[in-house]
């Protein structure tokens, strides 16, 4: 186990690696910029994406002033679109200021070069370090993403143990629309439904719609604390468990059913053991194998990718959104640095799944796989 831990975590690196090149050279390619953004700010014809990132940053005032002084009618046309009028060597200094007065490869280098340290820059529009950014977030992705896989898996591991017990019968069949319903309509309609219903839409006023805690929170006791948080959260995670739990339930079913009709188990019950003895003690450990491995997975999905529009629905500033602005608004540190710790994470959560199979079912060996 120790020697396929080990051949993992080397392939980690040209796996890393490879996602940030490819990543890398999409997004220089790719129309628009930094450089273009703030020159369309200093035209003043930029639009933000969302109105959180709206004004600027510290440095970016003193070179709108200076634009207007150096931006000339005569001045030679740049390569940049709607910095006619400009100052060519303005365009430069603002290149500079991005670090784009550099060749790609070199700003490739060098960026890597820092991530290898750790050191993941600056937000261009934000006036922030990367990682205060991410820390700052990471408390509203994590409670959606934590109790939402929890939930997700108290909800669909019994319920799918139990349509395959009783695949075919009414319980399967009613339990089956239920979970059709779930697949087919997104979280965040569910989440609007949710508003509706419960946040002072046009019904019930019960629940809050904006925040992870209320204003007065440091205020409160530990006990009224818990409560609130709680009271926020209520919402937005039922709106993501009720959007995810169907595919699980599935997978769950479809599982225990493969298992249920081999012939070891109609082996065990000949030899008179009960159902329940069969279900847990043979089917369960080797149904579950898939199941449980893929949690590590499934909670990085949920945490980093599953909850953009339910953050923007229920005025949540997370990871998800933070991503968003950031790719929006082509502000590279952002993007590149949450990319590489990320993916380093989910490369990672990828081996502790190996390992969870070893976990369930011992008799996995793999020493003897081929990386």
């Amino acid at each position: 186990m120790f020697a396929y831990i080990l051949r993992r975590l080397f392939l980690i690196v040209p796996t890393l690696l490879g996602i940030m090149v490819v990543n890398f050279v999409i997004v220089q390619v790719a129309p628009g910029g930094p450089v273009e953004r703030l020159i369309a700010q200093i035209q003043g014809i930029d639009i933000g994406a969302t109105a959180r990132v709206a004004g600027t940053t510290a440095g970016e005032a003193p070179i709108r002033d200076a634009a207007k002084a150096r931006a000339s009618e005569d001045s030679t046309a740049s390569k940049y679109r709607g910095a006619q009028g400009l100052d060519p060597e303005f365009v430069k200094h603002i290149e500079k200021l991005y670090g784009f007065d550099k060749p790609a490869h070199e700003r490739f280098l060098t960026m890597m070069g820092g991530y290898l340290r750790f050191d993941f820059g600056e937000s261009y529009f934000r006036n922030r370090s990367v990682v205060d950014l991410v820390l700052d977030k990471m408390p509203v992705s994590i409670s959606l993403g934590l109790w939402t896989t929890l939930l997700v898996y108290l909800i669909s591991i019994p319920l799918g143990v139990a349509k395959a017990v009783r695949d075919g019968s009414s319980f399967d069949v009613w339990t089956s629309s239920v979970v059709i319903i779930g697949y087919a309509i997104p979280g965040f309609l569910f989440a609007i439904l949710l508003i509706v219903l419960f946040a002072g839409g046009s019904f019930l006023d019960i629940f809050p719609l904006r925040g992870l805690v209320s204003e007065n929170w440091d205020t409160l006791d530990w006990p009224s604390r818990i409560l609130d948080y709680f009271w926020h959260i209520a919402l937005p995670v039922l709106a993501m468990v009720i959007g995810g739990f169907a595919g699980l339930t599935m997978l769950t079913k479809n599982s225990f059913l493969e298992e249920i009709n081999k012939q070891y188990v109609v082996t065990a019950r000949a030899k008179g053991l009960t159902k329940r003895r069969v279900l847990y003690g043979h089917v369960f450990r080797n149904a579950m194998l898939i199941v449980i491995a893929g949690f590590p997975s499934a909670f990085i999905g949920v945490l980093f990718t599953g909850a953009l529009l339910i953050e923007v629905i229920f005025s949540l500033d997370g990871l998800g959104l933070l991503g968003f602005e950031a790719a929006i608004n082509r502000d590279y540190p952002v993007m590149f640095g949450t990319l590489y710790f990320f993916t380093l994470i989910g490369l990672l959560m990828n081996l502790l799944g190996d390992l969870m199979y070893v976990l369930v079912d011992p008799r996995i060996d793999f020493d003897t796989r081929e990386v």
